[in-house]
Formats: structure tokens, C-alpha cells, sequence
């Protein structure tokens, strides 16, 4: 019988905790700037779409998958921007 080693991951999920608590703490003091909407929007988005990559690749462990179950991850991903970049589009007419 062969003997799994498991690899202890918590290290690398503290990191990335810390890095989606600064992520939200900059996504708090965002509203509160002086800055056009359409910035505040936009960073905002990007930032929420930073943390659930960060969440579905180290979290739901992504990055171990092989590529073709990543590729089925990323069509959701790209269906969001086409819907974005449409929206942004039609708002800027």
C-alpha cells in the first residue's frame, strides 16, 4: 500500500487571509473617496473579482487542478467581463 504525505497548506492560507482582509479594507475605504463613480465602481469590481480568485485558487484549490477544470472555471469568468464591458459600453453612450 503506498502512503499519502499530506502537505500542510496553512502557512499559505494565513497569507492569503491577511491579503483578502487588507483587500476589504480597502474595499471599505473606497466608498468614502473623492473620486469620480465610475473609479469607485470600477476598483470596487475589480477588487471583489481579486478576492474570489483568490478564494476559488488557493481555497477551492484551483491551482492544483488539472488545466482542462481550469478552463471550466474561466468560462464563467470571461462571460462576467463580456457582460461588464457591455455594460460599461452602453453607460458611457
Amino acid at each position: 500500500m503506498s502512503e499519502v504525505h499530506h502537505h500542510s497548506h496553512k502557512k499559505l492560507y494565513i497569507i492569503i487571509f491577511f491579503a483578502l482582509a487588507i483587500l476589504t479594507v480597502v474595499e471599505i475605504i473606497i466608498p468614502e473617496l473623492d473620486i469620480a463613480y465610475y473609479l469607485k465602481a470600477s476598483s470596487l469590481v475589480g477588487l471583489a473579482l481579486g478576492k474570489a480568485f483568490l478564494v476559488a485558487y488557493f481555497y477551492m484549490h484551483l491551482n492544483e487542478e488539472t488545466k482542462w477544470m481550469k478552463w471550466i472555471a474561466a468560462v464563467p469568468c470571461s462571460a462576467f467581463l463580456f457582460a461588464a464591458v457591455l455594460i460599461a459600453e452602453s453607460m458611457f453612450r
